[in-house]
């Protein structure tokens, strides 16, 4: 079970960062060809130029890197000592960007309602419903009337199989239970996407919320997507001879 002093230990001392989270992107070929062709798609109507953009375990800034270039105000909450030390000397050069040390529910120094949207992807998949439930009402509190929530996370319970946990999902976690917390929180879930990630089983789930500000925003758009890992496979394939060629000079 990844509770947080697991979490704590894992991401701050016994984890390999040599590759700087590149090694999870795989899949896709880089976190470049993942983030353009699997993640931006999903977000894209979310980000822009004005926006304050707070993300939850930036790691070492494999998403980081981009998400800098869609906003003016950034903030990124860790738990990893390890974590933000390298980012803050990484985007140093970036003086719209803070990291905070914290202690993996909180995001104490943002206001109420200042944030535009928060994002977290591959990260609070590997935290149980208890610290789910805190960061979503958090990311209620700082979210202003017109901000998003985008989080990846696990539905292990959900899927209810009795295969090795290999990729340390959160046990206790399912896109139902997330759904509930976040409209008994004030909040509205306005998609949620669950999605294969290394089985044939939807054992993640991509939720995107808000604020429960409209009553007439419809009713929530749940996807199953059994088939995420095979996007993955095929932009590989299609993405690296591109990705291998250097521009001439």
């Amino acid at each position: 079970m990844p509770d947080l002093n697991w979490n704590i230990d894992t991401w701050n001392s016994t984890y390999d960062w040599s590759q700087y989270g590149e090694e999870w992107s795989y899949e896709w070929g880089s976190s470049i060809s993942q983030w353009f062709s699997s993640i931006y798609p999903r977000i894209h109507n979310f980000l822009g130029s004005d926006k304050m953009v707070v993300e939850i375990a930036p790691g070492f800034g494999r998403w980081t890197k981009f998400l800098l270039s869609y906003c003016q105000d950034y903030r990124g909450f860790d738990i990893s000592e390890q974590c933000i030390k390298f980012c803050q000397e990484n985007f140093s050069q970036v003086k719209y960007a803070q990291f905070y040390l914290n202690d993996g529910t909180s995001l104490k120094p943002i206001p109420d309602n200042h944030c535009d949207f928060v994002f977290s992807f591959d990260s609070l998949v590997h935290v149980e419903i208890d610290i789910i439930s805190k960061y979503i009402e958090e990311i209620l509190r700082i979210i202003n009337s017109n901000g998003v929530a985008f989080i990846h996370h696990s539905n292990w319970k959900e899927t209810e199989k009795d295969y090795q946990n290999t990729h340390n999902r959160g046990k206790s976690v399912s896109a139902q239970e997330v759904r509930s917390i976040i409209e008994k929180s004030g909040g509205q879930v306005i998609i949620q996407e669950k999605i294969n990630w290394g089985s044939s089983e939807c054992i993640d789930c991509l939720t995107l919320f808000r604020k429960n500000l409209s009553p007439d925003l419809g009713n929530t758009i749940v996807l199953e997507n059994p088939h995420f890992m095979e996007e993955a496979k095929l932009i590989r394939s299609f993405h690296e001879p591109y990705n291998r060629v250097q521009q001439s000079r």
